[in-house]
């Protein structure tokens, strides 16, 4: 019924029809600027008489939007509603939810550049940035479109004598998704998907840095068909409703990206039996990382330095996957640090509006005076050898900052900092150097370079992260092809974007019935 997945291609700006185009884009999300945005329960709109205000990161004075501002009797609402659509939106047959979400893809895909478009705006993506992470919802739409069709065929069981056995996979119930700023489509496109091609019905709850993504996700979902109640929206602070939503008695699991204390919270508050409720609460949560590349003199060392630089400082080292730590063995140190220096020093800073911006803001206030504070921890720890400083006087910008000589057990080697500051840390051996890789909580994403192939098989056997990538920058997990979740204080393992993902959203029934007779039974 639909071809086989492959991935969206990323869009070739050299292309002066691609440029207009984007440029274009832009246009028309900027003239919805500054508009009042209201809650979505039921399929209503709702009003709360409070809104907060979402700015774009580039020009701090800019108003992107003004959003509804949730109560705990707005959260409760949506849970109503998500929990009265539940029964219709599960009965619909596989191949409908999988349809629904295959046409999410074909509208995101015509809207391509205006979700871009909107990223740019009010997370400060630059062009290229903004692309893959549009792509990568459409992929999420297309893959898991594709998985909940295999699950709901007949699944595989070993044969028993006078039964006849199967199992089916149940929808859990109401989800509440919690996705965050950083991957603002993607993220929360791939989470609200999962659950709804699974027939579960969503409360989405966006960072309050990416409200206005979130609103035109829900506006894709809607017109592709997702039924009223099955997708509820709720804006506002995580620390007004969001202990109330995680705690409600309704709520069947949550899904959550984020940082590692909030992920902790969730996953306390979570285990906790409220009054009514008749389950334990499903939690999956994938929660941050401090990622490393580890790089041997046998490497390509100029590929290497570009992917630590790629890995580093793409969207501002605001990824749980960029590169915060390059750890270099040997002799090849110097000439790896002194090419990254080189790159890094050469990358254009500024707006992310313009198309030949490499590094745009991060993504608030607080942000940039928390990522700016490291300059100082890595000047006391090592050697600031590039970037360093950061100007608040029209938008959030800091240069992209590497400290040099630092040791694996420094603050600035083991905190995650979620912005463009590097550590680079010498090793006397590649097994040392992966042993510095994995002295942190996290364990989300690593690389290694090496041209060495009992290296290559060390780093395999003894890298302890979720996803281990090899001569590559540790950064851009493609749908289909690196189902992505990490270890340790990095979360629940979840793989997004591989074949066990919808498994988190399901729950399976396992059915025997023996064989009667045909002449004993009744008819």
């Amino acid at each position: 019924m639909l071809p086989p997945f492959v991935n969206e291609p990323a869009t070739d700006f050299s292309l002066p029809r691609e440029r207009e185009d984007f440029k274009a884009a832009l246009s028309l999300v900027r003239e919805q600027l500054g508009r009042d945005w209201p809650l979505r329960i039921g399929g209503k709109h709702v009003t709360t008489g409070a809104t907060f205000e979402s700015r774009n990161p580039a020009i701090s004075s800019e108003v992107i939007g003004r959003y509804a501002s949730a109560r705990p009797e707005d959260v409760d609402a949506a849970v109503d509603a998500a929990t009265a659509a539940f029964p219709a939106w599960s009965a619909l047959p596989a191949v409908e939810r999988a349809m629904v979400i295959a046409r999410a893809a074909q509208i995101l895909r015509r809207r391509k550049h205006e979700m871009s478009a909107w990223m740019v705006l009010e997370v400060g993506k630059t062009w290229a940035e903004a692309d893959m992470d549009t792509a990568e919802a459409i992929d999420f739409c297309e893959f898991y479109a594709r998985e909940a069709l295999r699950l709901a065929e007949p699944q595989p069981l070993t044969p028993q004598p006078f039964e006849a056995v199967e199992q089916r996979y149940l929808p859990l119930g109401v989800g509440l998704v919690i996705p965050p700023w950083n991957f603002p489509l993607a993220i929360a496109c791939g989470m609200t998907t999962a659950a709804l091609v699974t027939g579960n019905t969503v409360v989405l709850k966006p960072s309050s840095d990416a409200p206005g993504i979130a609103n035109a996700l829900v506006n894709v979902l809607e017109e592709a068909g997702v039924s009223p109640g099955a997708l509820n929206l709720v804006t506002g602070g995580g620390g007004k409703i969001g202990d109330h939503a995680v705690d409600h008695p309704k709520v069947r699991f949550i899904s959550f990206t984020g940082s590692k204390d909030i992920g902790i919270r969730i996953n306390e508050r979570a285990a906790k039996v409220q009054p009514g409720q008749r389950w334990l609460k499903r939690v999956v949560a994938e929660m941050g990382g401090k990622d490393a590349i580890v790089v041997d003199s046998s490497a390509d060392l100029e590929a290497a330095a570009t992917a630590i630089v790629a890995s580093a400082f793409g969207f501002s080292g605001q990824k749980c996957s960029a590169c915060s730590r390059a750890i270099v063995v040997g002799d090849a140190y110097d000439r790896v640090l002194a090419m990254a220096i080189e790159k890094t020093k050469a990358l254009k800073m500024g707006s992310p509006e313009s198309p030949d911006t490499q590094v745009g803001p991060v993504v608030n206030e607080k942000a940039h005076d928390k990522i700016a504070s490291y300059f100082e921890v890595g000047r006391s720890e090592g050697r600031v050898v590039a970037g360093g400083k950061g100007d608040k006087s029209k938008g959030w910008f800091l240069e992209p900052t590497i400290v040099a000589d630092v040791l694996p057990e420094s603050r600035i080697s083991c905190e995650e900092i979620f912005g463009p500051v590097l550590a680079f840390t010498k090793a006397s051996s590649f097994e040392e150097a992966v042993a510095f890789a994995n002295a942190t909580e996290y364990g989300l994403t690593g690389a290694a370079w090496s041209l060495d192939r009992a290296h290559l098989a060390h780093a395999r056997d003894h890298f302890h992260v979720g996803n281990l990538y090899l001569n590559r920058k540790c950064t851009g997990a493609m749908v289909g092809g690196h189902p992505f979740g990490g270890f340790n204080m990095s979360g629940t393992d979840s793989k997004a974007g591989g074949r066990d993902y919808l498994l988190l959203f399901v729950q399976a029934k396992s059915m025997a019935e023996r064989l009667i007779p045909p002449e004993r039974r009744v008819r």
